[in-house]
């Protein structure tokens, strides 16, 4: 028995890093997976590894950006498993500047991958969330269960972080967004959150090479290091260990919170 047995579930940006160790995570919890993400031979590996461990998975590769191919990938959920009851909004990319020389097309690109990307999926889930918990309460008096929906922040939202304004204005969106869910959300036993990762090793922060827009600095990399006071870089999985907890029974007392996942991170917490 997996605490998300009978659960249907849409992880955005899962073909790699936290999203793809998330889906694997709820996959072994018990939960039904709808893997998505802009790549389709990503996704389609994450589901095949998914598969292969026993669990149910389909992937949906659609760029989230554009609203209408977010709803796809809910009503591809709703078409194959008849319902949907955790939305994870974990999609997102970097793309690093100072401020100065951020011109405003990367500013916009940063935001949009970022913070509406979470709209647009939360948006097209809202009337199989929120509308079918309606009919349940008018029904039944209360909403059969809890459904839970958990966006991916980080915590340089919260720390502020240089050459990435665009990043941690939309993540800081994510942020404000959560609580102001989980208000308008909450009489209808839908827990919204979020979760804050520090320095977590993904192709995000892998050492930058010339020439790539992705990655980070060595030296910056060294750095960060010396912040976390368990002496490691966080892996996916401890990202996706705290999403399975948000996504489970046993946070349906838990919404409109922000859980930083950084290693014990010095500064600004």
């Amino acid at each position: 028995m997996g605490r998300l047995d009978d659960r249907v579930a849409i992880i955005t940006g899962s073909g790699r890093g936290i999203g793809h160790a998330t889906a694997l995570r709820l996959a072994e919890e018990g939960a039904a997976i709808v893997v998505n993400d802009l790549d389709p031979e990503p996704a389609q590996e994450t589901v095949a590894e998914i598969e292969k461990n026993g669990g149910r998975a389909i992937s949906v590769a659609a760029n989230i950006m554009e609203a209408a191919e977010a709803k796809k990938v809910v009503d591809a959920a709703v078409a194959e498993y008849g319902k949907l009851d955790i939305l994870i909004n974990n999609a997102g990319t970097t793309r690093d500047n100072m401020f100065h020389n951020m011109g405003p097309d990367v500013f916009e690109f940063g935001v949009k991958v970022n913070l509406f990307t979470a709209y647009n999926m939360t948006y097209a889930a809202m009337p199989y969330m929120r509308e079918v918990a309606k009919k349940e309460k008018t029904e039944q008096g209360q909403p059969a269960y809890n459904r839970k929906i958990v966006f991916t922040s980080s915590v340089a939202a919260i720390t502020g972080n240089p050459g990435q304004a665009n990043y941690t204005a939309a993540k800081g969106g994510l942020i404000a967004l959560t609580k102001t869910l989980a208000r308008e959300l909450g009489p209808f036993w839908i827990n919204v959150n979020a979760v804050a990762p520090g320095f977590i090793e993904t192709r995000l922060t892998a050492a930058k090479k010339e020439g790539e827009d992705l990655g980070i600095p060595e030296q910056m990399r060294t750095m960060a290091l010396m912040l976390i006071s368990l002496g490691r870089y966080g892996r996916p999985e401890d990202v996706a260990n705290v999403h399975a907890f948000l996504a489970s029974p046993d946070s349906d007392y838990v919404s409109g919170v922000t859980i930083p996942v950084t290693g014990g991170q010095i500064g600004g917490m």
